[in-house]
């Protein structure tokens, strides 16, 4: 069994929490399957689940190297040479990142809004970036960004392989 979730800002990619959190738990009412791969808990969008261990280590294991793309806000002026770090990789505090498939984008016109909404700060611009990983490492995205001087405000993952979120609102799923 495959199911493709929107998993919405501020629910935690689990399915059990002691702190009271909401979790997948709260938003997939099936029974043994798991994530392949993470999402923090400030971070939305796509998160594939699957009953089939092979299949979940296809997906999350950074080995297979499966496409993954992310839709980040960032703060600050969007620069050719920003844009052109993220592609030959940059060094992180664990290393190297893989380069990135990278690009600036318009804010898309499907975006839902997030509650609560991000700050923003009139004084200090914002874009959006489409970032293409084949690698999955904690908070890489964030990292990466800010490592080029544009800290991400919001983070959305779009796509898994040929997962995509088209159509799910956050919150919904359905079988993939």
């Amino acid at each position: 069994m495959l199911i493709l979730l929107n998993k919405p800002y501020d629910v935690l990619c689990q399915f059990t929490d002691g702190d009271g959190r909401q979790t997948l738990a709260d938003l997939v009412p099936v029974k043994g399957v798991y994530p392949a791969g993470r999402l923090d808990r400030d971070s939305e969008g796509l998160v594939v689940l699957t009953d089939d261990g092979a299949m979940q280590a296809r997906i999350a294991d950074p080995r297979h190297k499966l496409e993954k793309v992310y839709l980040a806000q960032v703060e600050g002026v969007l620069t050719d040479g920003a844009l052109a770090r993220l592609r030959s990789g940059v060094t992180l505090n664990d290393g190297h990142s893989l380069p990135a498939g990278a690009r600036a984008v318009a804010e898309p016109d499907w975006l839902w809004p997030r509650l609560p909404p991000i700050r923003v700060r009139k004084s200090v611009p914002d874009g959006w970036i489409e970032l293409t990983l084949r690698e999955g490492r904690n908070r890489q995205v964030r990292r990466m960004c800010a490592a080029v001087g544009l800290p991400c405000l919001r983070l959305i993952r779009w796509r898994v392989g040929d997962w995509s979120l088209q159509g799910l609102a956050p919150g919904e799923w359905r079988q993939g």
